[in-house]
């Protein structure tokens, strides 16, 4: 007995001690990443928000195709382009001003800017949505990058040609309407009805408005493409004491070490208990047999 005891004790210590080793050898492998992960998690979106960034930016290419028989055409196609960067850095006031200086040289320009967090806590983020000249684009990308440690990178092309001819159709359609109902009132009738008439003019005047606005964006002269850029501060992994680590490894191997034990005497009284009611459940069914 005392032999069985002794040698569930060391297995059970052996058990313990390998979480406790894999734990700690995880928070010094991988401890940095994780946080950065987790920070990237918090300060994800762009477009949530009060203070969001919601700007679309167009551009345009042309496209060449040919018909049998015929010559060939060229179309413009309307498209938004969107590179979503996240990146950790260790030393993310020199990083910053690398992203700044990058963003110079290739002639963008930034269109929203969000810094939070404290230097003293070592968990700033700063946010930038930079609108990108098209042709400058795919080298920017690579340049941010290069900065930090990059965690993620997506990158969504969206066509707008169908957007855009809808928007001209829609704009052309109330213009034609405006017109109509300007003829209208150099024709006589009651009072009631030029009001109505003008109030009518006024909104679609309004909606005229609303689309040039809109139709600005696919606008020729000033097109973009996007990248959203969010960089927090990552504490160095060297900076995070032994006494700490030691601590987070050992809560967590306690945890874990209890929810296997727990799991495994579950399994036991499990087995230990079905074996017998299957038996007396396949006794029962052969006495009703026949």
């Amino acid at each position: 007995m005392n032999s069985k005891w002794k040698l569930g004790s060391i297995i059970a210590g052996g058990v313990f001690l390998s979480l406790f080793l894999f734990r700690l050898a995880y928070g010094y492998a991988y401890g940095s990443r994780s946080s950065g992960v987790e920070a990237a998690d918090n300060y994800r979106s762009f477009l949530g928000g009060e203070n969001s960034f919601n700007k679309q930016n167009i551009a345009s290419k042309k496209i060449r195709y040919e018909n049998t028989g015929s010559a060939p055409k060229s179309v413009d196609q309307k498209y938004e382009k969107v590179a979503t960067i996240e990146s950790q850095s260790s030393d993310i006031e020199a990083d910053e001003k690398k992203i700044r200086e990058s963003i110079n040289a290739s002639g963008s320009v930034i269109q929203y800017e969000n810094s939070s967090g404290l230097k003293q806590r070592k968990n700033r983020v700063v946010k930038l949505a930079v609108g990108v000249p098209p042709e400058k684009f795919d080298e920017l990308v690579e340049q941010f990058k290069q900065i930090g440690k990059t965690l993620l990178l997506t990158i969504d092309k969206k066509d707008k040609t169908n957007e855009y001819k809808d928007l001209q159709a829609k704009k052309e359609s109330l213009l034609k309407t405006r017109n109509s109902l300007n003829s209208l009132k150099s024709k006589g009738g009651r009072i009631d009805e030029f009001v109505t008439l003008e109030n009518r003019i006024l909104e679609i005047e309004d909606e005229i408005q609303k689309l040039g606005i809109s139709l600005g964006e696919f606008d020729s002269e000033n097109e973009f493409c996007t990248v959203l850029l969010t960089l927090y501060e990552n504490k160095s992994s060297d900076e995070i004491g032994i006494f700490h680590r030691i601590k987070v490894a050992l809560e967590w191997t306690i945890r874990y070490y209890l929810l296997l034990t727990f799991s495994l005497l579950f399994a036991a009284l499990l087995i230990h208990y079905s074996f017998p009611l299957l038996e007396k459940i396949k006794d029962l069914v052969t006495k009703r047999i026949p």
